[in-house]
Order: structure tokens, then C-alpha cells, then sequence
């Protein structure tokens, strides 16, 4: 009796400790949501017990709706987190294959290049890209926004594992039935993929939602520009208008919300699955 009562007390203080990091985490997005409602004065008000807002305005959703290019930015922005995904997830298919499955010359100092890669921060080759994707002449473009999620270090590190973690009785079935490489890759082994490349999948569209600093880069045209480099430069623009500026990060963040709601079973079977095999 005594060992179950210790283990209700550990559950009730668990549940509690769960709970109250939950509200921890949701607060700046509340916060956020009910400053969007607010007006200026509310907005800046040092109140702490001014939460609520008296009148729900929507003014400043009025306004930044007026001043910003939310289609465009949404279009901008989709097209570039479909590029990355689609590039990302076919050529760390294809090189997690080839490192956790073939045997070549030179196969584990080239894969130790990639997990130098993944050591290095990604700032650093900021300039290279740069200066790769002006002379293709794609700046201002939906393909340099693209560009640096062509290739995921991380990517083909997770494919490598999943790979890895097949067994042999498939190449072997697959040999015994005429299979070649190719057709031994796609018909057989790619199947046997399909979580770690959704997790992938949605980590490479939450890393490219939230870029920053490269679309900020490579685009100068405000019709190339996507959300969150969009909202950065309004920051200026709305410096003391705290309603509006979370009034456009909340319409930034209705996709993503819609997402993860209508995905939110890939998106827990994915985050699990990536968990486990690294």
C-alpha cells in the first residue's frame, strides 16, 4: 500500500510539474494573442494586472492587412519550404543509401565530412552560398531561397542510421531476384524509410519557416520576401506598435497552427522516430 500511495504521490507530482511547464511554454504565444487585441496604451501598460485587453480591437490586424503582402509573403514562403523538403529528403535518401548500405573508396572520410558539417555552425557558409547563388544570378529569387536546403548534412546523417538499422535479408532477396542497385534502392529499401523521411520532412519545413537571416540576404525585392523576414522589417516600421507587430506574427503563425493540427499525428510519429535512431 505504502509503495502505491508513493507512486500516486509521484504521479500527481509529475502531472503538476508537466503542467506547469506547459503553461510556462504557452504564455509569450497567449501573450502574444491578447496584445494583438490591445491598444497601444494597454499594449505598453506596466500594469501586471492589465491582461485582458477592455475591447477586443482589431485594428492592428486592419492595419498590417493594409500594409503587408500577406498572400505574397504566404506564396513566398511556401514555395520555398516545399523546395527545401523535396530537395532535402531525396538527396539524403539517396546519400544515407549509399553511406549505410554500399562500400566504395573513400566512403568514410566523405561521410566524415558531412558530420564536419554538421559541427560547424551554419553562419559560416553563409558567404560562400552567397556568393555561389550571385553567380548563377538567383538572387531575388524563389531558387536562392531555396539553395541552401538543397543538400542536409543532417539529413543524410538520419537516413544513414535508418538505413543501417535494416537487415541484409533484404538486399539479399532483393540480389536473388535480379535486382540491381537502383532498383534495389527504390523498390526495396525506400519503403522500409518512409518515418525517418517524414521526420525529416518536418523538421526541414520547421527549420525553413523560421529561416531568417538567409532570406534576408539573398532577397532584396519585397516580392521575393517570406514571413519571417518580412516581420523583421516591420519591425521598424511598427518599433512602439507592439499590437500590430503581434498582429502580424500571429497571422504568420495561422499556417503552421493548421499544419500541425491536421498533421499532428505525423508530426509525434516523426519528432519519436528521429529520437530513436539517433
Amino acid at each position: 500500500m505504502k509503495i502505491e500511495k508513493n507512486k500516486a504521490i509521484f504521479t500527481i507530482l509529475k502531472h503538476i510539474f508537466l503542467i506547469l511547464l506547459s503553461i510556462t511554454m504557452l504564455t509569450p504565444f497567449i501573450w502574444m494573442i491578447l496584445t494583438a487585441f490591445k491598444s497601444v496604451t494597454e499594449s505598453t501598460s506596466v500594469d501586471p494586472f492589465v491582461i485582458l485587453p477592455t475591447v477586443w480591437r482589431l485594428d492592428a490586424f486592419i492595419a498590417v492587412m493594409k500594409n503587408i503582402p500577406f498572400p505574397t509573403l504566404y506564396l513566398n514562403t511556401l514555395l520555398m519550404v516545399i523546395g527545401r523538403v523535396i530537395a532535402a529528403v531525396i538527396t539524403a535518401t539517396m546519400a544515407g543509401y549509399a553511406f549505410g548500405r554500399l562500400h566504395f573508396k573513400g566512403r568514410d572520410i566523405a561521410f566524415s565530412l558531412v558530420l564536419f558539417q554538421m559541427m560547424i555552425p551554419a553562419q559560416i557558409f553563409i558567404i560562400p552560398q552567397y556568393l555561389m547563388v550571385s553567380k548563377l544570378g538567383m538572387l531575388n529569387s524563389i531558387f536562392g531561397l531555396v539553395f541552401p536546403g538543397l543538400v542536409t548534412a543532417f539529413g543524410t546523417f538520419l537516413l544513414r542510421q535508418a538505413y543501417m538499422g535494416l537487415p541484409k535479408e533484404l538486399e539479399e532477396a532483393a540480389c536473388l531476384d535480379g535486382c540491381n542497385i537502383g532498383q534495389t534502392f527504390l523498390y526495396v529499401m525506400l519503403p522500409q524509410t518512409k518515418p525517418p523521411m517524414v521526420a525529416l520532412g518536418i523538421f526541414t519545413a520547421l527549420f525553413a519557416y523560421k529561416d531568417l537571416m538567409w532570406p534576408m540576404i539573398v532577397n532584396m525585392d519585397k516580392d521575393k520576401a517570406t514571413l519571417a523576414s518580412a516581420l523583421a522589417k516591420i519591425q521598424g516600421q511598427y518599433g512602439a506598435k507592439f499590437p500590430e507587430l503581434m498582429a502580424a506574427s500571429l497571422i504568420a503563425c495561422v499556417p503552421m497552427i493548421i499544419i500541425y493540427i491536421i498533421m499532428q499525428k505525423q508530426f509525434v510519429e516523426g519528432i519519436t522516430t528521429s529520437g530513436s535512431k539517433l
